[in-house]
């Protein structure tokens, strides 16, 4: 059996660890760390961990061709290993979401995400599930370019520490029980922080 691939969407390097736009890298870095993966290798443009979670054989990737080029690293990955579309994860940051707020679907456009746009591009198709994370929009005219390259406030980092975990959480139901049941335990309003 293949293995399920999640995949967390950011930009590579110290400078951007902890934007608002490295959501998904931050999120699969949890998950890595709680079951003891680490981010050793490196393959098709991507840092990978891969092991095992919950009895379920999987591959974590966080793809280094910053956010724009996603799907050059995503695709082939998923070609190589044989990754079937329902078995690809996909976590990422979200302005229309308010923060705290999460999202899981099996399938879906890009909303105007840059990196889903490139992953979409790349495998010619939308039908993988993905995890939508609230980051909110950004105040007043502020770009929102410029906005997803800002790092948390202080308290919208307390309030991400939850999220995380939250998400994490959700990507572990998910690995076991599926897209329907994951969306059932955590798209329900009444259980965001």
């Amino acid at each position: 059996m293949p293995p399920k691939m999640i995949v967390g969407l950011g930009n590579p390097g110290p400078r951007y660890a902890r934007n608002r736009h490295n959501v998904g890298f931050q999120i699969v870095d949890e998950l890595a760390a709680k079951h003891g993966l680490s981010f050793e290798k490196r393959q098709f443009k991507a840092l990978i961990a891969s092991g095992v979670i919950d009895g379920q054989r999987v591959l974590l990737v966080k793809p280094q061709t910053f956010m724009n080029l996603s799907g050059e690293a995503v695709q082939p990955l998923a070609h190589y290993y044989k990754i079937d579309l329902p078995d690809l994860m996909v976590v990422f940051d979200d302005m229309d979401l308010p923060l705290g707020v999460i999202r899981l679907r099996p399938f879906g456009g890009a909303g105007g995400h840059n990196g889903m746009k490139s992953i979409i591009q790349r495998l010619g198709s939308n039908r993988f599930p993905r995890l939508r994370v609230g980051i909110d929009r950004p105040p007043g005219r502020m770009d929102p370019a410029a906005y997803v390259l800002q790092d948390f406030n202080p308290e919208e980092e307390e309030i991400m520490v939850q999220v995380r975990d939250r998400a994490v959480r959700a990507l572990e139901t998910w690995l076991t029980e599926g897209i329907d049941a994951a969306m059932n335990a955590f798209n329900r309003p009444e259980t965001q922080p």
